[in-house]
């Protein structure tokens, strides 16, 4: 592909971050350039975003109504599942999905919740705290990670 046949599609959904395309230039030599990607994969990007979403979502719901703990949410909102928690934090995933039980969540010693703060990156308050609208995992991930540069 040639330099100037590099897709600038103009939705850009990792906020403003581009990837580097090689393309050849007027000389004929390989050269990076910049795109924002092109249109069916920022299409299917967004299909997956939207999933995601999706899942983070329900989880708040299942805490807001009582059904879930917050641990569910956060792992949700972090994009792991039961063997990346399992691996991160050192517990069973017995014992991950009974903390995923309010009542047994709400009986749990500080230094279980500590490893929770560490596992999540949030701080004890968040941990109990859950955002009340809904959350885009790519905007708090995005955020997250610029809070993490400064």
């Amino acid at each position: 592909m040639k330099k100037e046949e590099v897709p600038q599609y103009d939705e850009n959904l990792l906020n403003g971050i581009k990837e580097i395309q090689y393309a050849v230039d007027e000389e004929g030599n390989y050269t990076e350039v910049k795109s924002p990607g092109w249109e069916p994969k920022n299409s299917a990007l967004k299909q997956a975003i939207n999933l995601v979403d999706e899942i983070i979502e329900d989880a708040r719901q299942q805490v807001l109504e009582g059904k879930k703990s917050p641990v569910f949410f956060y792992m949700h909102l972090k994009q792991m599942d039961l063997k990346i928690l399992k691996e991160e934090s050192g517990f069973l995933k017995f014992s991950i999905k009974r903390h995923f039980k309010p009542m047994v969540f709400k009986k749990l010693p500080d230094r279980v919740l500590l490893k929770y703060t560490n596992v999540f990156g949030i701080t004890k308050d968040q941990l109990f705290n859950i955002p009340k609208e809904p959350v885009k995992a790519l905007e708090y991930n995005f955020s997250f990670k610029m809070k993490e540069q400064n």
